[in-house]
This record gives C-alpha cells, sequence and structure tokens, in this order.
C-alpha cells in the first residue's frame, strides 16, 4: 500500500507540473472508463464482484443506454475489440444492417437528386440494430455472470432515474428542436416541449421494461418478440421499411482484429466493416518511417508526415473498403510492408500533396456522434468497445412504448457517388447500399500491448475522425512520451484526403507553425473541439491509469483497489 501511495503521489505531482490536465485516475485491480460516470462506477462495481471485464462492458453497454442516451443505446449498433490475459484476441461485430427491403437509390428522388434529409432523420434511415445482439453473443461466449446481473443496474436507473448534472446536458439541451419533432422522443427528454435543466430526474419507465423484458428472455425479446414488433409498427407507421424479418435473421459476427506493429508496440483493432483498424495500421506504418519525437509535438515538420499518412490512408478508407461480406478488402494487400514504403515514398519533404492528384492512383473497388468504454480487468483481460447511433439520438425517433432511441446508420452508406454524408466523407461503391448489407464505419475499438501485456486501452467518439484520434492518441503516447490524459487532451487535426483540408482544434497549431505549412500548400479550418476519447494505460508498480476525455461532459475514469474477495458486497 506504502508504494502505491507513492506512485500515486509522484504521477499526482508530476502531473501538476507538467500540465494542466489532470491526473490520471489510479487503480491496481480494474479501470473502467466511460462518458458517463454512473456507467463506469456501475462498470467498476461488476470488476469488484469477481466479473470479468467482459461483463463489465456488457453492463457498461445497458447502463449507457440510460445515462447517455444521446449515443448509449439498444437501438443502434456497435464493435468490440477483446484482448485475453493469455493472449487471444477476438473482436465481435454488432453493426446495424440495412433492412431487406432496402436499395441502392433509396434516398434519391425521381430524377436521381439526393433528398436532404431523408438519410438522417427519417424512418428510412433507421438500420437493424445490433447492441443486445451483441452484448449477450460476448456475456455468453466470454463473460462470467448471468445476464440479469449484469442488466438490473440499468433497469434500476431507467424506473427510478437519475439527477441530470449540467455535464449530462451538454448534448440534451443542444438538441431540444430535433428532439421536440418526435412526441414519443419528446415526451421522454423534454418537459412540456423545453429542455431539461440540471438537477432534473430523468425517468424512462418504458426503457425499463425493455430492458426488464431482454432481462428476462434475452434477445429473443427484441429479434423475435414484442419489442422488434414495436419497433416495426413504429417503422411502418413513420413510412420506414423494418420489417420482421429483419429482426429474425440478424446475425452478429466474430472476426480477427486488424494487428500491425508500431515502434515496440503491437496493435489490435478493428476490421472491416470498420475501416478504422487498416486506416490506423497504415498510417502508423507510414510514420514508422519518421523521427516524431525528434520533429516534435505538432512542428510544422510533424504536421506534414501526420496529414500526408492521413490523405493516403483515408484515400483507401474512402475508395476500397466496405461489408466483408459483400466486397474483398484485400486487408493484407493494403498492409503490405512493401506497399506501405511505397506509400511513404511518394511524400514530398516540402510540399503538400494534392488529393486531386492521388484520384486515379488506384482502382476503385467499389458516426460523430458514438461513444467509447474502455476496461481492464484484475487478470489483464481488455476490452475496447465503441458503439452509436451515428449522430446524436441518432434519427431522433423514439420507438413509441419502447424507450429505444432509433439509430440513423444508413447514412454511413455511400447515398449516391460524389454526395457527401454527414461527416463530409465522399465515399465509393463498395459502400453502396445493398440489402442486409453492413455500412462502412471508422469506429476503432483499440489495444495496444507491449512484451505480451496490455499497454493501452483506447478508442474515441467523433465520426471519420475517430480514426485520428486514436492515431494521435497512440503518437502523442508513445513518440512523445505524454500522460495518457495529456495524450488524449492533447489538440487534434484531422485530414480525410477529401475535401483537401486540414481541421484544427482550437490551439492545436501556434500562428507561425500554420504560416509555415500554408507556404508548403496546406489549407486549414479551425473548428469547435472533436472526439471524446476514454483510454487506461498500464503504468508503473502494476497500476492501471484511467482517463476520460476533458471533452465529454459526465464521463470519468473508475478504479478498483481490491480484489473481489476483499470487496465489499455491492448494494
Amino acid at each position: 500500500m506504502r508504494l502505491f501511495l507513492a506512485v500515486v503521489s509522484l504521477l499526482l505531482a508530476s502531473s501538476a507540473a507538467r500540465a494542466a490536465d489532470p491526473a490520471p485516475v489510479a487503480a491496481r485491480y480494474g479501470m473502467v472508463v466511460t462518458a458517463q460516470h454512473l456507467a463506469s462506477d456501475i462498470g467498476a462495481d461488476i470488476l469488484r464482484r469477481g466479473g470479468n471485464a467482459v461483463d463489465a462492458a456488457v453492463a457498461v453497454g445497458y447502463a449507457l443506454a440510460v445515462v447517455y442516451p444521446e449515443a448509449g443505446n439498444v437501438g443502434g449498433g456497435g464493435f468490440m475489440t477483446l484482448r485475453f490475459a493469455d493472449g487471444r484476441t477476438t473482436f465481435l461485430d454488432f453493426r446495424e444492417k440495412a433492412p431487406l427491403a432496402a436499395a441502392a437509390t433509396m434516398f434519391e428522388d425521381a430524377a436521381g437528386a439526393v433528398i436532404p434529409g431523408l438519410s438522417l432523420s427519417s424512418w428510412l434511415s433507421v438500420g437493424v440494430p445490433g447492441t443486445v445482439a451483441g452484448l449477450e453473443a460476448a456475456r455468453i461466449k466470454y463473460g462470467t455472470m448471468p445476464r440479469a446481473a449484469l442488466i438490473q443496474p440499468a433497469i434500476r436507473l431507467a424506473a427510478d432515474g437519475f439527477v441530470l448534472t449540467a455535464g449530462d446536458l451538454d448534448i440534451i439541451g443542444k438538441l431540444t428542436e430535433r428532439l421536440r419533432r418526435d412526441p414519443a422522443a419528446a415526451a421522454i427528454f423534454l418537459r412540456d416541449g423545453a429542455a431539461l435543466q440540471p438537477g432534473d430526474r430523468l425517468r424512462q419507465p418504458d426503457l425499463a421494461r425493455t430492458l426488464a423484458l431482454i432481462g428476462d428472455h434475452g434477445p429473443d425479446a427484441l429479434y423475435h418478440g414484442p419489442i422488434g414488433e414495436a419497433i416495426v409498427a413504429a417503422s411502418r407507421a413513420g413510412g420506414g421499411i423494418l420489417e420482421p424479418a429483419d429482426f429474425a435473421r440478424y446475425a452478429v459476427r466474430e472476426m480477427r482484429p486488424v494487428e500491425c506493429d508500431y515502434r515496440f508496440y503491437h496493435v489490435i483493432s478493428a476490421p472491416p466493416p470498420s475501416s478504422g483498424g487498416i486506416a490506423l495500421c497504415e498510417m502508423l506504418g507510414i510514420l514508422q518511417g519518421y523521427d516524431l519525437r525528434a520533429m516534435g509535438f505538432h512542428s510544422a515538420a510533424e504536421i506534414h508526415v501526420l496529414v500526408e499518412a492521413m490523405r493516403r490512408a483515408f484515400k483507401d478508407r474512402n475508395e476500397r473498403l466496405g461489408d466483408p461480406d459483400f466486397v474483398d478488402n484485400r486487408v493484407a494487400e493494403l498492409l503490405d510492408p512493401a506497399r506501405i514504403a511505397a506509400l511513404r515514398n511518394t511524400i514530398d519533404a516540402e510540399r503538400a500533396t494534392d488529393s486531386a492528384s492521388l484520384l486515379a492512383a488506384e482502382p476503385d473497388h467499389e458516426g460523430a456522434d458514438t461513444t467509447q468504454f474502455s476496461i481492464v480487468d484484475a487478470a489483464g483481460n481488455a476490452a475496447s468497445v465503441t458503439y452509436t447511433l451515428n449522430q446524436w439520438f441518432g434519427s431522433g425517433h423514439v420507438a413509441a412504448g419502447t424507450g429505444i432511441v432509433m439509430n440513423d446508420e444508413m447514412d454511413d452508406f455511400t447515398i449516391k457517388r460524389g454526395v457527401a454524408n454527414a461527416f463530409d466523407l465522399l465515399q465509393g461503391s463498395a459502400n453502396a447500399i445493398a440489402p442486409g448489407k453492413t455500412p462502412l464505419s471508422s469506429m476503432a475499438p483499440t489495444i495496444v500491448t507491449r512484451d505480451g501485456r496490455v499497454a493501452l486501452v483506447l478508442g474515441s467518439a467523433g465520426g471519420p475522425r475517430i480514426i485520428t484520434v486514436i492515431l494521435e492518441a497512440v503518437v502523442n503516447l508513445i513518440d512523445h512520451g505524454m500522460t495518457v490524459q495529456e495524450a488524449i487532451d492533447a489538440p487534434r487535426i484531422h485530414h480525410q484526403f477529401l475535401p483537401d483540408v486540414v481541421y484544427l482544434e482550437r490551439f492545436a497549431l501556434s500562428p507561425d507553425t500554420q504560416g509555415l505549412l500554408e507556404q508548403r500548400g496546406y489549407r486549414f479550418v479551425e473548428g469547435r473541439h472533436w472526439g471524446i476519447a476514454e483510454a487506461i494505460r498500464a503504468g508503473a508498480a502494476g497500476l492501471l491509469l484511467g482517463a476520460h476525455d476533458v471533452r465529454g461532459g459526465a464521463g470519468q475514469a473508475s478504479g478498483v483497489d481490491c480484489l473481489p474477495a476483499d470487496c465489499r458486497d455491492a448494494p
């Protein structure tokens, strides 16, 4: 215990001396980091009761559907990357799928023009949700606790409600107009049509009943039972195309993660239908050839190579990747070291590459508002989970009587060649809409190991910027020696091939650095912050260091400082 306190004191002192960033939360026997403090505490409590990282992930997944309804969900889908203490890795895909009645031109009018808003705010925008199936698949195969024990905290929070803080209302308060358009949503998240206020208690009795049905009957309650029937009825009433067969045929996919090496570390991330792992490994492979530490954090030299790596990876991401059941993604080819070296050799040492000059380089083979949670248990098992509704509150629709906020994930497909989606991505035909197809994603729940042990667990919200958030966090930690809190709080840049601009958070670059880069041919757009990363790093003396992104209002890292046998029974 004395050693533990000494290390924590050293960490606190070091952080205070270096920056305004708070010190990471330190704990020895487990760590849970999420976008909402109550969900983090629930996950940590599961670990105290003897559950493993997967058990905690399931409990957190359901809890966030209650306490972080803008992105936590049972009406959306996502990915789970797992790395076990014995070295095994796996990946679960429970992403949403297109309904069987979906068509490539479903968001176009008779003249072939895209109908504004149809892919984002209508019942046609809703894909078949996968979260419930995914959480249960993970629990059955890799968890240790019964479903009822893991879902009960979420049921209790939905039924009894919880008191909202200002952080909880960061998003809800800004989306009053969106929520007001749907009577079922307004009845839950507004009071007499007005925004909720700090100190109000948010109760969700319909969602509590829905979760209780799932607790009693498992996914069948949704995919073959009354919950799915209610969603289909709401979809039909709203002009959507969801049918019982869409739910009955939904299946979770278990796949091999994408893996690569960077410096002395091993990276484990998301494979297609995510673009995240491939793009991350491609960028890290290009950057492997540069001494970023010597260049310095966000120097002109480092920004130059970061942007050029992003540019090339996003070209592949936008044009070549899609659902592996429909597209040959050629992962080995994309990540071949010789190909990555060749990409690096196309980078001019002094000048920005014009994205237009890369458009014909290879043949075409063809949600910002997401939430991440990261978990490590006492045994060293790690779970990195990203799931989403796409936009904040998804389509803005709630299936009446269920309390379920429905996704608008159909917008993640290529709505039409040459037409950007909600995240300004111009994508190819590999990601075209097709019945039963999964849209391409940028979610990239990632685990990094060193010397056979988990070194880092992380992921983020942010649409396509998820990939560059994770890239910069890895570079900040490994190349620039930042603490895990500093690494995810540091200001960010982003480039996604097209549009050919570099996006900046405030203070990401000094004026003189930006001027030097403009002379090299770069164009910049400064905007508000993006992404909410959740990270855990394995520190010295066996400590786990948890960090919640300063950009997220109500989240926290919750640590476990006792083994289950020594912990008090949970209330």
